[in-house]
């Protein structure tokens, strides 16, 4: 059996019903269990008033009732939002305000609740799901998302990427990011196994080891920052995952050393490089690091060549993409829509804000980005609106954050810098008692993979000629800062 993304139903009951389709840290759902399921679920959502054409907040975390979801909606004509547990109370609500949905669903408690205040349905028709990216305003934007895009992606995987028979692909990424697509999509289109892995499993070293061995996962999909994690694990090798064949990579770049230890622990194993933003559905473009390229070793390695079913080009060093996978708009956004989507061959197009360039194959380099956008350990994060949060601490008039870089230009962490209200004396000073807590008020307003690892109070952000914040600047305050506290009397 397998779930068909084009027509958004179960097909080929007959076939292997009894095989594993999900397999989570409590056990293992059958393709048969996973239909009853999804059908149970439907008209549950139905009782519930879940109507098509309108969205469907799921709130959780790694648990089967969260795909059974996403499945149900999908088969219902609903529109999907995912939304992580990870998020604070507020931004969910916000959330559900936003897509004026009129009923939440709690996957860990499958339990259904109250929505929007004035639920409607959604203006354009035809969505799969919209997600929510961080935001350069301080309010997170819905990237919308239709059924055809998912089946376009998920026949690239199924077509293209020869992974064989009901593979088992490995999904530890968030439901609420874009990436988690491609082991649900991979899975589940194919007729294989979802292994989900929640934060508790990740956490264990050990644990997670004997769960991707116990499930036989064959397939790896994540940032090169979350393979490198593993690589501390002495028991992160091919004899104790002998399964595990293919490695997929997205959201950063991939050096050719991070590419060279995993070779050394799997020395079989395929190394795919992918790129592609959350408006393009995920991915666009494709690599597979071949022999020719591995001696090359480029640093980075290529993003790829764009899929059969779209078009990458330049535009002044910019990375634009176009097709059918490009994003329908932001929700009830038309002025984001304005700066980055038009046509381009009868196609939706996309400026991607990623600038790069080509090689003689015909290749995309990424080689950056044109704004404050950032993805950190593979998240997509707007400085804007970490610095709109900053500004809200206690005792702050203003504040800003800036990333930190390895040698290699790969991101390290993100410090955030404040102006406090009443600054004493110095460039960089120490944090007021207002400020204690400073991570516990932050994390009322966003998710902890936006929050700065430290926080540094200055007297003044430092600003440029255009009256903007000047992060390099501040980069220089933070080994200032360092060099003060070296100096400070050990207690």
């Amino acid at each position: 059996m397998r779930f068909d993304f084009d027509h958004c139903r179960f097909v080929e009951h007959a076939q292997a019903p009894h095989a594993a389709a999900l397999h989570d840290a409590d056990g293992v759902m059958d393709w048969a269990g996973l239909h009853q399921a999804t059908q149970d679920w439907m008209a549950r959502a139905q009782a519930a008033g879940v109507l098509p054409g309108h969205a469907l907040v799921i709130s959780g975390h790694k648990q089967a009732a969260f795909v059974v979801a996403m499945l149900g909606c999908l088969q219902m004509g609903v529109t999907y939002v995912p939304v992580d547990t990870i998020n604070p109370p507020a931004r969910l609500q916000r959330i559900t305000e936003l897509v004026h949905a009129g009923a939440v669903y709690d996957a860990a408690a499958d339990a259904f609740g109250p929505g929007a205040a004035a639920p409607r349905a959604l203006t354009v028709p035809g969505l799969a799901y919209i997600m929510f990216t961080s935001g350069s305003t301080g309010d997170p934007k819905g990237v919308q998302i239709g059924r055809d895009s998912v089946a376009l992606f998920t026949g690239w995987i199924r077509d293209c990427l020869a992974l064989g028979e009901a593979p088992a692909f490995l999904n530890q990424m968030l439901f609420s990011f874009d990436f988690s697509l491609f082991d649900l999509c991979g899975a589940l289109g194919l007729g294989g196994c979802c292994v989900l892995c929640p934060r508790e499993v990740i956490a264990d070293s050990e644990r997670f080891v004997d769960h991707l061995r116990q499930s036989d996962v064959a397939v790896w999909a994540s940032t090169p920052s979350f393979v490198r994690q593993q690589m501390l694990n002495p028991r992160f090798t091919a004899a104790q995952l002998p399964s595990l064949r293919v490695f997929v990579f997205g959201a950063e770049s991939l050096t050719p050393r991070v590419a060279e230890e995993l070779w050394a622990r799997f020395p079989q194993a395929r190394i795919i490089n992918s790129y592609g933003p959350t408006e393009a559905t995920c991915s666009t473009t494709w690599v597979e690091i071949d022999a020719e390229l591995r001696a090359a070793a480029p640093n980075p390695f290529p993003i790829g060549v764009a899929k059969p079913y779209a078009e990458v080009f330049l535009d002044d060093g910019e990375i634009c993409m176009a097709g059918d996978h490009v994003m329908r708009g932001y929700l009830d956004r038309p002025d984001l829509d304005q700066g980055v989507l038009f046509e381009h061959n009868g196609k939706r197009a996309y400026r991607s804000g990623d600038l790069g360039d080509l090689d003689a194959q015909g290749r995309v380099y990424f080689r950056g980005r044109k704004d404050d956008q950032i993805k950190l350990n593979g998240y997509r994060i707007e400085l804007a609106e970490v610095d709109a949060a900053l500004s809200t601490l206690a005792g702050v008039v203003a504040g800003a954050a800036v990333v930190l870089r390895r040698p290699d230009g790969s991101l390290v962490r993100m410090i955030g810098f404040v102006e406090l209200t009443h600054p004493g004396e110095g460039a960089v000073q120490p944090l007021p008692e207002a400020l204690q807590d400073w991570k516990d008020q932050l994390g009322q307003r966003m998710p902890p993979y936006m929050i700065p690892s430290e926080l540094i109070a200055v007297d003044a952000l430092p600003t440029g000629t255009t009256n903007k914040v000047d992060r390099r600047q501040l980069e220089q305050r933070y080994a200032l800062a360092r060099t003060l506290r070296s100096q400070e009397p050990k207690r």
